[in-house]
């Protein structure tokens, strides 16, 4: 049997602003119950998701998560950034609910991926299907080159802590270390990466000191125009990031 369709069922405080948050991503409502308990569906293209309500859930403590497989990572996560600049003038990079930006991951083979921590507390994970692309993703990982420069080896395994295990102070952690280490002698390109992301680190940590230091940092770079075309989206982070800091004291 082919074309199975699975929807998650993944639970939330309110259901209510679960409907707000998602059709602000672009999602429509396609079923809305209270009785006999809080459910509501959402449905974007071919993107479905489902959540019940639970009035005493702590979104902090949830565990609910699901894996979502889709042609282009990057086109997505645009869309849904534009949808929270409108409702909200920022990407939401820190908090509940937050969006991380599109980033390899080592533990999955190197697929580019990027997280929603929604209202709920539930992280909607969201990768390139790389088999729909006619590749399997253990072969693209096996034939990955890994980076040379230390500072791009930490910056791999600190996306695997903070995107992918939701460990903000461990990832923080190992890019200070290696940003000490070896910032002043890796390539502009891994610098601004490291950076870009060490800020968005601060953000989720709450540190807008730190955040603000690393922002700085980051655009007394020197970049010559074929290094920014390279760093689009570490570049783009930073203005996430910029954004953000107006907005805190």
């Amino acid at each position: 049997m082919a074309n199975e369709i699975t929807v998650p069922l993944l639970p939330c405080r309110s259901i209510d602003e679960i409907v707000e948050f998602y059709t602000m991503l672009g999602f429509d409502r396609t079923y809305y119950q209270l009785r006999p308990y809080p459910c509501v569906g959402l449905q974007r293209e071919d993107l479905q998701l489902q959540f019940f309500g639970m009035p005493d859930f702590r979104p902090e403590d949830s565990y609910g998560s699901c894996v979502v497989l889709v042609s282009d990572t990057g086109a997505l996560f645009d869309a849904f950034a534009a949808g929270m600049r409108k409702a909200h003038g920022k990407v939401l990079v820190s908090g509940i609910p937050r969006m991380t930006r599109p980033r390899k991951r080592k533990n999955v083979g190197d697929v580019a991926g990027f997280s929603i921590v929604d209202p709920g507390g539930n992280w909607i994970r969201i990768f390139h299907n790389t088999a729909a692309a006619g590749n399997d993703t253990a072969a693209a990982g096996d034939n990955t080159d890994e980076p040379a420069g230390h500072l791009a080896k930490a910056m791999r395994n600190a996306v695997v802590l903070g995107d992918s295990k939701g460990d903000t102070r461990q990832a923080a952690r190992i890019l200070d270390s290696a940003l000490t280490r070896h910032g002043g002698s890796a390539p502009v390109t891994d610098l601004m990466e490291a950076l870009a992301y060490r800020g968005e680190l601060a953000l989720r940590a709450e540190d807008t000191t730190a955040a603000r230091d690393v922002l700085a940092r980051a655009r007394a770079l020197t970049l010559s125009a074929a290094e920014r075309e390279r760093l689009v989206e570490a570049l783009a982070g930073l203005d996430d990031l910029e954004a953000v800091l107006l907005d805190s004291p």
